[in-house]
Parts: C-alpha cells; structure tokens; sequence
C-alpha cells in the first residue's frame, strides 16, 4: 500500500473511491447533439484507464428546454440521453473510476435566441452581463416544473448507471434565488434566506423522492460571492450547514467567486500569472465548520499542492481538471512514481476560452486532449529505426523531437539560437506569461532521457542537413514578425517582439497597432504602460485582441486601465511619416473614407509572422514526398504516403509558424500528427 496521501481511498457513502484525485464537472462541449457520444465517452475513458478515482461529466447538462445550453453542453431533459450516459459510465466502470454528472438550470445565464426561443427565468429581471439575456421573473407554475425537470434528469441519470449527480448552485438558477443580488422575488421564495434557499431545497426533495437514498447527490455552490450586494461568505456557510441539516446531500463542491463577468469567472478559475489554489484555504474552512465531505478545484495544477489539499485535511477530495486536460496519464505517473514526467498544466485556459471561441475544448500544449480517437496520448515505438533531422527548436520542432524520440529514432535538432523555446520564449519573457516555459522545459527533458542530439547555435543549412544522411527532416524554423503592412514608412515602425525581448526601449508617447489580435500586441503594449508612457492600442477589428479570449485578456486589461492607456477600435493604422523627433501616424477605416493624422514617438506593430522557409524550399526537390502532405491522411490520423519521388533521399515535412502564423497548439498538432506514425 502506498503512503502517499493522494492514493489512499476514500469513502463516499456507499462508494468507495481508490484515490482523493477527482476530475470536477467540467464541459468541454463534446457532445453531438447534445448526446455523450463517442468523443465524449473516449476522452472520460482514458483519464478512467489512467487511474482517477472520480470523473464528473458536464460541466451545466441542462436539466430544462428553457435553459438552452450556452455553448455545447449535454441535453439531460431528453430521454436518449440515458444509453449514451450507460456506455459512458460502463466504459469508465471497467476501469475501477466512479462517474458523476453535474445538473443544472442555467436560469439567466444563457440567451433567448438559442434552443426554442423560451424566455430565459431567474429570481428577477437584472441580465447577467456574460450572457446579456433580460431574464423573465420566474413564476409559482415555473418554478414546479423546473422542480420536475430536474427529478426527472436526475432519474435519467440513475438509469445510466451514474453513481451521483451534483447541483449546480454558482452563477446557476439555484444560487440566483440565494443571492440578494440576483433574487427580487416576494413571497415565499424571496426575502429571507429560508425563502431563498426553498426552491434548492424543494429540488432536492424531488430528486430524493425520484432516486432514493443510496444515490450519491452533492452540490456545487459559491460559498462567498466576493460580490457587492451579493452572497456573503457567512450567509454562505449559513447556506452550507442548511444543506447538511436536510440529511439529503452527500458533499459540498466548494467554489468562492462570482461568474457573472468575465474578470469575476477569471477569478473564479484562474488563468496563468494568477496565484495557484487561491481559494483552497477557503474550501478548507467550509470543511472545517460543516463537516460534510468537500471537493473543490480552482488552479490546483500540480502534484504538490494537490498533496498539501489531502495531507492537511482541507479537501477529502482533490479537483484536478485542467491537469488531466494537459496530462490524462496523471494519476498513473504519480502511482509510478514518475511525477517529473507529468505533462505540466500552463493556466493558459485555453480549454475553457476556446470553447466559447472555436466551439470545444482543446489543451494548449496536448493536442491528443479531445482528439482520443485519432490522436495518442502514448507513443507506440515504431518498428524501424530512422534517423530524424529536426530544424527549430520552438514548440512545433520540440514536439517533433519528442514524439520521434519516443518512437525510438535517432534525432538531432539544429537550432539557430543559444536555447530552445523560439516564441514561447520570447512570450515567457513576461512575468505573466513566464508559466508558458513550461511547453518548452518539459519537452526538453523528454528528450534529453531519449538522448536527443541538440545543436544550438547552428544556422542550418542545406548541407548541413544533407550530410546527416537524414531518413526524415522535419523544418521548424517558424517565422519572423511582418511589420511591413504600411502604404508607407515601414522602415519607422518596430514590431512587438522587437518591446518583449528588449530589443527597443519603449517610447513616451506610443502607438500599438495590433493587427493579429494575439497576446503579443498586449504584452508589448503592458511593458510600455509600465514605463508611464502613455499608450493607445488600436484595432482595426471591432473589438480588440480577440485571440487571446475573454478570461485570458482580464490580466491585461487590470494591468492597462489603471494606466496612461487608451483603447481604440475599428480604426486602421495606414502610414507613417516622419515629423521632426516625432511619427505622425496617418489613421483611416475600413467602413468610410475617414482620415486622421497623430503624432507619437513610437509606432509599434503586431501583424504576426512571415514563415522563414527558404530551407524547406531549398530542400523540397531532393525529399521522397516533394514536401508533399496528404490532407486526408493528415485529418484522419493515417501515416503519409511517401512515394511522389522514388529518388529521393528523405521525407520531408514543415511544421507550425514555418508554414504560416498561427499559434502554439497548432504548431504542437502538427509535430504530432505526423510524427506519431514516423
């Protein structure tokens, strides 16, 4: 038996659980048609193989048809849910792993104009600004048959062989009745907190009634709203000891926050430059003075804190969530004693930022993450032993070495500069950003285990490569920032690497023209502010930086406003032109012919990159495959067909920035989806 407190068991009413590592309920908008479908059930599948105790699916399965999911989420008011939760929960039962689903009316948290244009309800008419719907004030017939909805997904969910449900109760219907913020009803379910609290506890009841006794059911629920106006910590805890008085709920899922607003959800679940397992003393107390057992995740993303949560008996259980995002094989290391080899999480939280963004949830730097059924999480060996050739030691070259290495070839990696990391170093540079090394430094020791051969230092060239005798070459050399955009007088602009790396001291009066909408723009645009300089950050989008996403722009924007800093959108950048010591900036607009003219010191520009390929072009008519990707192949996981020249001399492949600007998890997929089958 293992001493170690994150893998001794735990019992949860009649459930025994085989270690205190849980994933929380969390929807990383799978589904099709709102059904658990195969995707679904493959990516809860492998974290049960792995070794989790617990997985807790849907993250807002909406129990009722006028709480339209808000982005993917499963459809638990429909009965054809119940045999996909059946294979989801078998398939995860045969792994030893106890699968629970969370439940939830989404009450003003969604939108009219989604599902069957049904009013959104809540216990008033205030929008949430999130999701911008003017709720309807919930009616006495309302509120019963939202009480039957939800007994009646939770029996659906019974019949699917889960083990318990949780409720929802922060920013959710539920807790829109606790909250005096949220709650202007009268009568017998506003005012008091008895009254507010009767609908949660009127659904409780239904539940019990529908499932028995011996079904697991517990509640997820802010604790402390951190919000003026809103649910105190106190009344929280007055709430806590309520739910345990009814003798009907079997854990507490503890949250601390408000998720209302994008800077309050940030909060909540913390992105990387923020604190780690900020609330985590908090969900302790709860433990503490309630005594029911207490689950609770907020950034807890490594083995260590998780361990402290356990050993000082502030969780019973320990929410790693974004963790298994990065590493599904977490558990399985820490049992193997292999912790250094844990994929580390970065908080970047492009899983949850994605999903509103793109439409499902992907892994910064785990391109497998929701692509189970393609993508591996394990490299096989192959059966032939080749020598690789890999030029650029940023993520996509990084990836390519590790993913051969563990195939079991021969690799080296020319890399131009001193150390590894390409743009993630650079962006690593920021103290906000410093956790992106991660990606890099983890690779690196990947590799180093495998005895890849780095050459730093080394400008690659034709004959460099040529002379290695390479079986396969693998050109990474990403790109370089394309600053030439201007009708004229780029020659007076610098680019937002040239502010990042320190290259170019920061001017006084200065003008970010963002054109990418990626984090550089804003990175260069916070060193600047820093300075005192006044800044003004333009867009000719109609809203600003969109790829860096709502939860991971909250930092900027606390760092910029309190600051000389001025936004402006929808407005074009056209000229510079020379004006004594100054730059005036010539202005226009894609919607009219509106011309202005500015005068700043310095003109900053982020129009991402220009692919440095000339390599690839140099070498591309000796390779085997002509450079040559088969998209079917490429799409469908399937190794590349390599017979478009019998005469040439090696495979040949270019990945990430060095066939065009776009970000890391894409330069990561690209190493892995060809390289898996090398």
């Amino acid at each position: 038996m293992s001493k170690d407190p994150l893998l001794q068991p735990y019992r949860l009413k009649n459930l025994t659980l085989k270690n205190r590592i849980m994933i929380t309920s969390h929807e990383p908008a799978y589904p099709e048609d709102g059904m658990p479908k195969d995707r679904y059930r493959a990516y809860h599948e492998l974290r049960a193989k792995a070794g989790v105790a617990m997985t807790m699916t849907a993250g807002s399965a909406a129990v009722s048809r006028n709480s339209p999911p808000v982005f993917n989420n499963i459809l638990a008011y429909k009965d054809e849910v119940v045999p996909w939760v059946k294979r989801l929960t078998d398939a995860c039962h045969d792994h030893g792993c106890a699968v629970m689903i969370q439940l939830t009316h989404l009450g003003r948290r969604t939108h009219w104009n989604k599902g069957d244009w049904l009013p959104a309800v809540s216990a008033g008419h205030e929008r949430e600004a999130a999701h911008r719907a003017f709720p309807k004030q919930v009616e006495d017939w309302d509120i019963q048959r939202i009480i039957q909805d939800y007994a009646d997904a939770a029996e659906r969910m019974r019949a699917g062989g889960m083990d318990g449900i949780e409720l929802q109760a922060y920013g959710h219907l539920m807790d829109q009745f606790w909250s005096p913020a949220t709650n202007t009803l009268d009568g017998p379910y506003g005012g008091s907190l008895d009254n507010r609290m009767r609908f949660s506890l009127e659904v409780i009841n239904a539940v019990r009634e529908r499932v028995g006794t011996d079904f697991i059911v517990g509640m997820r629920f802010t604790a402390d709203e951190d919000l003026e106006g809103g649910l105190s910590a106190e009344e929280g805890l007055q709430i806590a000891r309520r739910l345990k008085e009814t003798g009907q709920i079997d854990f507490l899922n503890v949250i601390r926050g408000h998720i209302d607003t994008d800077p309050g959800l940030t909060d909540v679940i913390p992105v990387q430059g923020m604190p780690n397992a900020p609330h985590l003393d908090f969900a302790g107390m709860i433990r503490k003075e309630v005594g029911l057992p207490t689950f609770h995740a907020a950034k807890i993303p490594d083995v260590a804190t998780a361990r402290h949560a356990i050993s000082e008996g502030l969780l019973d259980m320990v929410g790693m969530t974004r963790a298994h995002m990065a590493d599904p094989l977490l558990v399985k290391k820490i049992a193997e004693k292999r912790e250094e080899d844990i994929r580390p999480c970065v908080g970047a939280t492009y899983c949850l930022d994605r999903i509103y963004q793109a439409g499902d949830a992907l892994c910064i730097h785990n391109a497998a993450t929701g692509r189970e059924l393609t993508m591996p999480h394990e490299i096989d060996a192959a059966t032939d032993k080749k020598k690789v050739v890999v030029v650029g030691a940023g993520p996509a070259g990084m990836e390519a070495a590790r993913v051969a290495a563990e195939r079991g070839h021969d690799v080296i990696v020319f890399e131009a500069a001193p150390d590894a990391g390409g743009q993630v170093r650079l962006t690593a540079q920021s103290e906000r950003r410093r956790e992106m090394m991660s990606i890099i430094d983890w690779r690196m020791e990947q590799c180093l285990k495998r005895n890849v051969v780095f050459r730093f230092n080394s400008f690659a060239e034709a004959d460099d490569i040529r002379a290695e005798k390479p079986d396969v070459v693998v050109v990474a050399t990403g790109g370089l920032p394309h600053t030439d955009v201007l009708h004229e007088g780029n020659d007076l602009v610098v680019s937002s690497w040239d502010i990042i790396a320190g290259d170019v001291k920061p001017g006084r009066r200065v003008l970010v023209f963002d054109d990418a909408g990626d984090h550089a723009a804003l990175q260069a645009a916070e060193i600047v502010a820093k300075t005192g300089a006044h800044v003004e950050i333009m867009t000719p989008d109609r809203s600003f930086a969109p790829d860096v996403m709502a939860m991971n722009l909250v930092p900027y924007l606390r760092a910029l406003q309190d600051r000389d800093v001025r936004f402006t959108v929808t407005y074009r950048l056209k000229a510079a032109k020379r004006s004594g010591n100054m730059i005036t900036a010539v202005i226009g607009t894609d919607y009219s012919k509106h011309a202005e003219s500015r005068e700043f010191d310095q003109i900053v520009v982020n129009h991402g990159t220009m692919p440095m390929d000339e390599l690839y072009f140099e070498l591309k008519p000796k390779s085997k495959n002509l450079g040559a990707i088969n998209q079917e192949a490429l799409i469908f996981g399937r190794p590349q067909p390599l017979e478009a020249n019998p005469e040439g001399a090696f495979a040949l492949f270019r990945i990430g920035d060095a066939v065009s600007a776009r970000n890391t998890h894409a330069a990561i997929y690209d190493a892995l989806r060809l390289l898996k089958d090398i």
